[in-house]
């Protein structure tokens, strides 16, 4: 029997939307959103009514009667730390999507979802699938050397499952019986070990742990942070947006578009070319760490997310890790697929999902 899957997926600056019959994708769109009218929000949990108006208003024109989905997806926040899987979307989980971890467009999948959800009624419910706040990590991982601030798990859950799963079948094994090393490389970059099924580490891709990234600093000299902190030139807000936002390229280079940093660096923009290689050094050397959790036994190192489209960037990664084993890029994400795939084998029982409470 047919299922229709609605699958919400809330970015920075826009809203992916797809509807999927079973395993088919048949409506797919990326809606973009005006940078003044996200400004005029003071929260990002603000933005939940102009969205979910926005994703009905979009099914309506693409003749889809929102009547006849038999289940939504929305794509995880930063919840509390709960172990990767399919989780329904329940008054515990909203309660704590209104209260969350930190400030990301993440946090509104799940809320979306179980709105449009509880509109349909009949028996339609909505689920999240590996959410950023995915934590598997060991124990002797979340020692950071000052026990007040513990090393927490937050990353690109989905897309980084996703591959791995993807690279397992290549081999013709399941993800559950390999070690692979995946590096999703976006807005923030976030480099997981994945131990045979689990991601026992991995560096906090969203607010200053491991390498910049177009938007975010990545780990900087400690103490001098803290003098930056406490010099009065900056307030809390400022250091944080620092951190996340206005960190890595944007603060060296006035920008985070990889495409129009390389066509600086074609120009003859030497200080460009120098940051962009130092982001790829500091990446292949995330990965390098990351090799010693796994012992060295590494069955694959997976390249993925918007900057592994550019071959420079990757080649200069992979000139300095080539020796730790296979290289496979994937460029971009298939969240949206990873979403609904879930999604039906939620439907058709295929998959456990699970309660959060």
């Amino acid at each position: 029997m047919e299922k229709l899957i609605l699958v919400i997926n809330p970015g920075s600056t826009s809203t992916k939307i797809a509807v999927f019959k079973n395993r088919k994708e048949i409506f797919l769109l990326n809606v973009k959103h005006e940078r003044g009218t996200l400004l005029q929000f003071e929260r990002i949990a603000d933005q939940f009514d102009y969205r979910k108006n926005m994703i009905k208003d979009e099914l309506v024109k693409a003749g889809i009667d929102i009547n006849e989905i038999n289940i939504v997806v929305g794509r995880g926040g930063l919840l509390k730390p709960i172990d990767g899987g399919v989780y329904k979307v329940n008054e515990a989980m909203i309660r704590d999507v209104r209260n969350p971890m930190g400030e990301h467009e993440s946090n509104l999948g799940g809320l979306i979802a179980y709105e449009i959800a509880n509109e349909i009624g009949k028996g339609v419910y909505a689920i999240i699938v590996d959410p950023t706040c995915v934590d598997e990590m060991e124990d002797i991982a979340r020692i950071s050397g000052i026990p007040e601030l513990p090393r927490k798990s937050l990353l690109h859950a989905l897309n980084q499952r996703a591959v791995a799963r993807k690279y397992a079948k290549e081999l013709g094994k399941a993800y559950e019986d390999i070690n692979v090393i995946v590096c999703h490389m976006g807005g923030g970059i976030s480099v997981g070990s994945h131990c045979k099924g689990r991601i026992v580490d991995v560096n906090n891709g969203l607010n200053g742990d491991g390498p910049m990234s177009p938007e975010r600093s990545g780990s900087v000299p400690v103490g001098q942070l803290v003098e930056l902190c406490f010099s009065g030139q900056f307030t809390k807000a400022e250091i944080m947006k620092k951190i996340k936002g206005k960190g890595g390229l944007v603060a060296y280079l006035g920008t985070s578009d990889a495409i129009a940093i390389e066509k600086r660096i074609e120009e003859g923009d030497k200080q460009a070319g120098l940051v962009y290689s130092a982001m790829a050094y500091q990446v292949a050397k995330e990965i390098g760490s990351f090799s010693t959790v796994l012992k060295g036994e590494v069955d694959g190192i997976i390249l993925t997310g918007g900057l592994a489209y550019g071959n420079e960037f990757i080649n200069e990664i992979s000139e300095r890790i080539k020796h730790l084993g296979t290289i496979r890029v994937y460029p971009g994400e298939g969240e949206m697929e990873a979403l609904a795939m879930n999604g039906f084998m939620a439907l058709s029982g295929e998959i456990e999902v699970k309660d959060y409470a």
